[in-house]
């Protein structure tokens, strides 16, 4: 699966969307429910940087 943006920026702001999400998220079950609704879009592997704290910003620039 290949998620397209409209830009890096769009990406950045999209993940720094989900980022306060997870950080919001009070239990196993409510990041589970982020989870959910995010991986089709993004995809584990960037849910799961985020999860374990690196930047969005980290992120896209990786992929630049």
């Amino acid at each position: 699966m290949k998620t397209t943006f409209a830009s890096t920026g769009d990406e950045r702001d999209y993940l720094s969307t989900v980022q306060a999400e997870l950080d919001n998220a009070q239990s196993k079950s409510e990041v589970i429910e982020v989870w959910k609704r995010h991986y089709l879009r993004i995809g584990h592997r960037k849910l799961g940087r985020l999860l374990l704290g690196r930047s969005p910003e980290e992120i896209v620039k990786a992929r630049e």
